[in-house]
């Protein structure tokens, strides 16, 4: 049998024709075999088998990676798949309601729209984002140079919205979404923006909101530059009530990135609500009273706070100048803050909480009521006051010579004299001393923040003579203990510290933290917290001391110098004026401080005008005008 009959054909001939080698061995193209009969084309069979068993791995390998794939994997490419058209786009949820003490809104939130830009969704050849740019340009009446400036600045991957124009009202935000229809990467959305009452001093207590700085972004890691934040009163310190969570949207988007339809959303939860201690009302009649003497006096500050001194309630609180907090919902916010940082009058400076001025003699009640404690002098101490105290080459004056005197009749006249004298030292009262006069100013919340909330509140000053010498590098004297014991010097205060202070004399010695939130409830007004009455200080004067500062305080008004502007109230009252020197050479602050119904103290009130003369003639018309509205109203 010859080797060819194997194959069932013909010899080949030519090139394809076996040739002998060596003797005994003949090759068939590339492959051998023994011409005496053995294996025939082994090394061919092997080949093949090889050939074969890749083939049938590759093929195996193919189909397991297509199980995987189709199968093992196939929920996870559908995300992955539906990542390349739908965009989750975060929806603002509205901030929550701010309710005075009546029920009334005083922060709530109205629809507006924004034109916005997402760089992520923009075509990829930059001609085409040209010409989306100098389209939207057109019809948005933006400059093409600006929309290029703020998609460059956030870089083409961010998947955030650009914000070209916002507070967009609803025909025109309707107009603009017709006309940016196919626009990739440009949406017109809808946002909740801030509305405020428009009553005058609310904002200082409100405050505004505004966009995330870089700032606020490292104390919010999780915000997003787009969000909008609490900046002052309110708004700020109860941020984390107010904001709310987001909703998701599920935006189906084509190929080009144009926004085809909303496939799913969860709703936004709504922030908190704050309802106030503060009645609406009675802050109106605050306001129109010291704007009145404002413009009467041509002075251009005036602060007055009125609390509970039962509880702590800030029931009312004016710092004027003021402004119009709904300047920030508006495109033109930034030029506006500017105006107003740059009025000289400093309408954004809340001087209720962060104003510190010298007391006068309003800090006369406190004074008299340590000296009372230390036994300096009893209820029937008496000195006589001749006008003026002589120490060395120095003059201590006061503002009259008032004769004999005792500790009721000193705080209802405001005799300079005793209280020099209970102070420092003179005649027979041995005074109390810088130190443990210190100890009592700040005991009654002089020199620490009083822990309202609300943000930027000041601390004020209680001098020491250790102060005095390391910042002033000057020794202590008799003559700064005289005058701090008549609230002159370096001893500084702000209106809230002297409300809180002076509600301790009226409530039988209880110093009080300040609130002007009373409660925290939910978008369904479920109670979320209501907050308690909080005292810093209680019980360093006895009860018997503060009934004779208190009848000191009622004689000022029945026969002192508050009788002219409270003597014809329908309620009774107890109050201390005072009159206070600063730096501006001949010009003094006005005080005063009162509290009502004697009997049952309900309301405590401060008026700091200031540079407005004597306290009982430009402070006093504002206390009465607050007192008789509460008492009417309440």
């Amino acid at each position: 049998m010859s080797i060819f009959d194997l194959f069932d054909e013909a010899p080949l001939s030519g090139d394809k024709a076996p040739r002998i080698l060596k003797a005994g061995t003949l090759e068939y193209e590339h492959f051998k075999q023994d011409a005496s009969g053995g294996e025939i084309f082994k090394k061919e069979t092997n080949s093949f088998r090889a050939a074969h068993l890749l083939c049938l791995i590759v093929f195996v390998a193919l189909l397991t990676q297509l199980l995987r794939l189709q199968f093992l994997e196939g929920s996870f490419n559908r995300v992955l798949a539906e990542g390349n058209r739908v965009r989750a786009r975060e929806v603002n949820p509205p901030r929550g309601l701010i309710f005075d003490s009546s029920g009334k809104i005083l922060a709530k939130n109205s629809a507006s729209f924004n034109l916005e830009i997402y760089p992520l969704d923009l075509p990829k050849k930059k001609e085409d984002r040209q010409n989306i740019y100098a389209t939207l340009s057109a019809v948005a009446q933006i400059p093409e140079n600006e929309i290029i400036d703020v998609v460059t600045k956030k870089g083409l991957l961010t998947y955030d919205p650009v914000v070209l124009r916002e507070n967009i009202d609803r025909d025109t935000a309707l107009l603009l979404k017709v006309k940016t229809n196919n626009l990739p990467g440009v949406a017109v959305s809808a946002n909740p923006v801030r509305e405020y009452e428009s009553t005058t001093g609310l904002a200082a207590i409100l405050g505004y909101v505004g966009k995330v700085s870089d700032k606020d972004l490292k104390a919010n890691p999780n915000y997003k530059s787009s969000y909008e934040i609490g900046k002052d009163g309110l708004e700020s310190y109860y941020e984390k009530y107010l904001r709310g969570v987001p909703g998701i949207s599920q935006i189906e988007v084509d190929s080009k990135g144009r926004q085809q339809r909303e496939l799913a959303a969860t709703e936004p939860m709504p922030g908190n609500n704050l309802v106030l201690n503060i009645n609406s009302g009675l802050e109106s009649a605050m306001s129109k009273s010291l704007a009145s003497i404002m413009a009467s006096s041509r002075v251009t500050g005036a602060v007055a706070v009125a609390m509970n001194p039962k509880t702590g309630q800030i029931i009312g609180l004016v710092s004027l100048p003021t402004y119009d907090n709904n300047l920030f919902t508006r495109q033109t916010a930034s030029e506006e803050y500017q105006k107003l940082l740059d009025n000289p009058t400093l309408p954004l400076f809340n001087r209720a909480i962060a104003g510190t001025y010298p007391s006068g003699s309003i800090i006369k009640p406190m004074m008299a009521a340590a000296a009372l404690q230390e036994g300096k002098i009893t209820p029937n101490t008496t000195i006589n006051d001749p006008g003026e105290i002589k120490v060395g080459n120095y003059t201590y004056p006061d503002w009259k010579a008032h004769g004999s005197v005792n500790v009721y009749k000193a705080i209802a006249e405001s005799c300079n004299v005793f209280f020099y004298s209970i102070a420092g030292g003179w005649d027979k009262i041995r005074g109390l001393g810088v130190e443990t006069i210190d100890k009592y100013l700040t005991k009654f919340g002089f020199g620490a923040k009083t822990g309202i909330d609300m943000p930027g509140e000041m601390a004020g000053l209680v001098p020491t003579p250790s102060w005095k010498e390391r910042v002033k590098k000057e020794s202590w004297y008799l003559g700064d203990t005289y005058h701090l014991g008549i609230g002159q010097g370096d001893f500084l205060v702000t209106p809230l510290q002297m409300v809180v202070a002076t509600s301790a004399i009226a409530n039988g010695g209880e110093v009080l933290t300040p609130h002007l939130v009373y409660q925290i409830t939910d978008k369904d007004g479920n109670v979320v917290e209501t907050f308690q009455k909080d005292i810093i200080h209680d019980r360093f004067i006895d009860l018997e001391n503060l009934r004779v500062v208190q009848a000191g305080m009622r004689q000022a008004v029945t026969s002192g110098s508050a009788k002219s502007m409270l003597g014809g109230l329908s309620v009774q009252a107890a109050a201390k004026t005072g009159t206070a020197q600063f730096e501006v050479a001949g010009k003094t602050h006005a005080w005063m401080t009162a509290y009502a119904p004697y009997d049952d103290p309900q309301i405590a009130v401060v008026v700091l005008i200031e540079q407005g003369g004597e306290g009982y003639a430009e402070a006093g018309p504002v206390v009465r005008d607050t007192f008789n509205w509460y008492f009417q109203n309440r």
